[in-house]
């Protein structure tokens, strides 16, 4: 039988924790499932509707390898909206999900040995597809005391000769936080002093909590910032797998649209028509889910407050960083779904900035979200769980 090259970089490529706790937990009947991003409602109807429409009419076949013309047009109209880039349907890419995009585009634009700067807690599906083309991911600091928002003189500390791009992500998975428009100003002029690509990862651009959303793509000159959105938070499209990607450069979305060819043929029709259909319909069923996200937030954060754990209370996206009072987040994510059935991701697969935290996903349904909650607290403090159970009881 032959053997695997020894050299394929697909060999550096990590497992990620969150699907190996996900993995772990699906075997528990009895387990709440707080580790994945998994928005807890169903799409729109009117995003079934036009899918089922779509199927009817026989419009589920092959599509262009980067989409769907009226959708490339919606995405772009979005994209400026929301990013303020200056973005038209042919600097538009349709992808098969965020990461995908993301992926697509480090494998065109990075090469063997180049680096590609990740924020550190950093979410690992980012170094995975960095390791795939044999790219090399390196790492700056997003400390929790600066409320996980990085300090640009960090940033800078941490390029070399070899960086060649830079991945910002607000808000932010895993830490849920929203940098302030003049950090990301001022990492934009950082990348056009070095001359780096900036991948903006804007998949919770939706989701915030009082704190708005800017994009690095308002600041943007010179076309060095791709944004990638994503169908599967905003509208609850997780597996319906269709991004957006924004690249100013037409040799770029040349490339893409080549690697897309040779992998994917093209996205999902279904999940284009569902996507034309949440990008132009009503955007009340968005205002109610972000209003619900929020609620839970605050909900959260009134519980571990009075349980006494330490967390990082999040500006958007659905996630919340809690200090367990451990480094070994493994075992200690192990050992909670073991003993009390409820899933976390390990802080181990963020990176060393998450150490001793784990991520708690605030996308669960309300009552199994605090329920999980209250049992990891008394995971982790479970004498103080005692004394608070008591008193409730008087």
């Amino acid at each position: 039988m032959p053997t695997l090259s020894p050299t394929s970089p697909a060999r550096a490529i990590p497992r990620s924790g969150i699907r190996t706790l996900m993995e772990l937990a699906l075997r528990d009947p009895d387990a709440l499932h707080l580790e994945i991003g998994e928005p807890d409602a169903t799409p729109p109807a009117h995003v079934l509707d036009a899918v089922a429409r779509a199927g009817r009419d026989g419009r589920l076949g092959y599509t262009s390898s980067l989409g769907l013309d009226e959708l490339r047009e919606a995405g772009a109209e979005r994209i400026a909206r929301r990013s303020g880039a200056r973005a038209d349907a042919s600097s538009v890419v349709v992808t098969h999900g965020a990461m995908n995009g993301l992926a697509t585009v480090m494998t065109a634009l990075l090469g063997p040995g180049d680096e590609v700067l990740l924020p550190d807690p950093t979410f690992p599906n980012w170094a995975m597809a960095a390791r795939a083309c044999a790219a090399v991911p390196t790492t700056y600091p997003a400390h929790a005391r600066e409320g996980f928002v990085p300090r640009v003189e960090d940033v800078e500390a941490a390029i070399t000769p070899r960086t060649r791009a830079l991945v910002v992500c607000s808000p932010n998975n895993p830490t849920g936080a929203v940098y302030p428009a003049a950090t990301l100003e001022a990492l934009v002029e950082l990348a056009r002093r070095h001359d780096l690509w900036v991948l903006s990862d804007e998949c919770y651009e939706a989701i915030t909590f009082d704190t708005p959303h800017v994009s690095p793509a308002a600041f943007d000159t010179d076309g060095r910032v791709l944004v990638f959105h994503s169908m599967s938070k905003t509208y609850a499209m997780t597996g319906w797998r269709i991004g957006l990607a924004h690249l100013p450069d037409p040799e770029l979305v040349e490339i893409v649209g080549h690697v897309a060819e040779a992998t994917l043929a093209c996205p999902s029709a279904g999940g284009q028509h569902a996507a034309l259909a949440a990008l132009t319909g009503s955007q009340e069923w968005v205002h109610d889910a972000v209003e619900s996200y929020w609620d839970r937030r605050d909900a959260a954060v009134r519980l571990l407050t009075a349980r006494g754990l330490r967390f990082s209370e999040p500006d958007g996206a659905f996630y919340l960083m809690v200090d367990v009072g451990t480094p070994d987040t493994d075992a200690f994510a192990t050992r909670l779904l073991a003993r009390r059935h409820v899933a976390v991701a390990p802080g181990s697969t963020f990176g060393r900035g998450a150490q001793r935290m784990v991520r708690v996903s605030l996308a669960a349904p309300r009552d199994r979200m605090l329920e999980g909650l209250s049992r990891l607290a008394d995971e982790v403090r479970p004498a103080a769980g005692s004394a608070v159970r008591a008193a409730a009881a008087r």
